[in-house]
């Protein structure tokens, strides 16, 4: 497993931070992102304990973050680094379907969402928004967190995906990768009574009879993420 790198940054240059799990994702955002006036890669990490511990170190501007990496997911970095610098600016970079997450690693603390596939035409603004005007997401996101703050007292959940926590949620995109309560466990580094813990809930919260159901729904879901 490849250890946090540390990039020198000049002094007149936005520092940035890569948390990313995929070395050819990290490589790509570096490349795009050193060839933009004023903006520089000051270190990349794989997971959230390198990430922790270069945002203590290298203090940098702001840090784009991935939600799928191993262990502490993005979501839950989010959270820890707000925890203790609730200040500072975050990015978040992903495969994921920002009509889903976005309010999710808003709610964590993240300031912007940026779908991977729009890496080329979109990095560089999102990341000068992010660090000057605090904040970026999609016209379609923005019209739905409008809205469910406008009428909040009158939520109903669209989908009962929407009632699975954030943890929950990752559990249940696994199962649908076709993954076992042991490999789950050891990819979020959890007990396999832990896993199967969140089983039980996501089967009730989704309203599944049983293990079967449950892998054909998660299955689903996973190949509609796509």
């Amino acid at each position: 497993m490849p250890l946090a790198k540390e990039i020198e940054s000049e002094k007149d240059e936005s520092s940035i931070l890569i948390v990313d799990f995929q070395p050819i994702v990290r490589l790509g955002l570096i490349h795009l992102i050193n060839n933009s006036k004023g903006l520089k890669v000051c270190g990349e990490a794989e997971n959230a304990h390198e990430a922790m511990e270069l945002i203590k170190v290298l203090k940098p501007d702001m840090a784009i973050v991935d939600i799928s990496i191993k262990g502490v997911n993005g979501i839950k970095l989010i959270e820890n680094i707000k925890q203790q610098y609730p200040s500072f600016p975050i990015l978040v970079f992903s495969m994921l379907d920002e009509s889903f997450y976005a309010e999710r690693v808003l709610n964590a603390g993240a300031n912007g969402y940026l779908m991977k596939h729009e890496a080329l035409k979109n990095i560089t603004k999102a990341i000068r928004c992010v660090l000057f005007e605090n904040f970026f997401i999609s016209d379609k996101v923005s019209a739905k967190v409008m809205y469910k703050s406008l009428f909040n007292q009158y939520r109903n959940y669209s989908s009962p995906m929407e009632l699975l926590s954030n943890r929950e949620l990752e559990v249940f995109r696994l199962i649908g990768q076709g993954y076992g309560t042991r490999r789950i466990a050891e990819e979020l580094f959890l007990s396999m009574r832990t896993v199967e813990s969140y089983r039980t809930h996501i089967k009730e919260k989704l309203n599944l009879k049983n293990g079967e159901e449950l892998l054909q729904q998660a299955i689903q879901w996973t190949k509609n993420e796509k």
